[in-house]
């Protein structure tokens, strides 16, 4: 098992953690899966009122697909398939509140779970940042994700930008991208307070209320996400190139953080 779950039924709290520690918590097929499953099961899973995501180790809080999945692709231009498009919570038709718990890095397919979430809580050492465009790839459901939860002009930067930035904690906190920041050691029980009271209160309260703040974007996040099929195929470097320019980048070399 990749994902680990906790429940507690004396809060209501589940703490869902991505463990793969040894690949910076990176998604694989089976990580995917089981991300899917545990949403959909939770919705019938009357003891869980409130969730907390978050990923192993301090390093990571994921790095998206693990570059290692092979992905076959149908040959017809109009169909893609994308291992990441069912593992958020919304995606699984999950409406119980979802607090995200941001340890370390988070970049590219990370956003597909963190666009999904309720809110963010970071640790003071947890970075964002996009890789896609220095490797040959269309940011597409990334950027779409995050220009819903952050200021257009910082969600551009940080979708084009590639490898060459990272947004800190701490700028993530002044443009609204996270709701709280905590000491590395503090992440996980400040998460857990603020699910905890969620999952104190009415559940049908909560949930419809979840649903409301979501029914005010979905349209136009539906209708956005729409298009990026398209867009990834049209922009998207062929695999052996993005292999190649993968393969150049040099460990450790300097990125701006800001």
């Amino acid at each position: 098992m990749t994902v680990r779950v906790e429940r507690d039924k004396a809060t209501g709290v589940a703490v869902v953690t991505l463990d793969r520690e040894h690949r910076h918590n990176a998604i694989d097929l089976a990580t995917a899966a089981e991300l899917s499953a545990v949403w959909r099961e939770f919705r019938f899973a009357d003891e869980v009122r409130a969730v907390v995501l978050t990923g192993a180790g301090p390093a990571a809080f994921c790095t998206g697909i693990d570059r290692g999945v092979d992905v076959p692709q149908p040959a017809s231009p109009y169909s893609a398939d994308d291992p990441l498009i069912a593992i958020g919570p919304k995606a699984g038709d999950l409406w119980k509140p979802v607090v995200a718990a941001v340890n370390g890095m988070a970049c590219g397919g990370a956003f597909y779970l963190l666009g999904e979430a309720e809110f963010l809580i970071a640790s003071e050492t947890a970075t964002f940042f996009d890789p896609h465009t220095t490797y040959g790839m269309v940011s597409a459901y990334e950027a779409v994700y995050m220009a819903q939860r952050m200021p257009f002009g910082e969600a551009a930067r940080m979708s084009l930008m590639g490898t060459a930035e990272r947004l800190s904690a701490h700028r993530a906190h002044e443009i609204g991208l996270v709701s709280e920041l905590a000491a590395p050691e503090g992440l996980l029980p400040a998460a857990l307070r603020a699910a905890e009271t969620l999952a104190g209160f009415p559940t049908e309260a909560v949930q419809g209320t979840v649903r409301a703040l979501w029914s005010a974007k979905q349209a136009s996040l539906q209708q956005a996400l729409a298009q990026a099929p398209a867009l990834i195929a049209l922009g998207n470097l062929a695999p052996q190139r993005q292999a190649e320019l993968f393969g150049a980048r040099r460990p450790g070399t300097e990125f701006r953080l800001r």
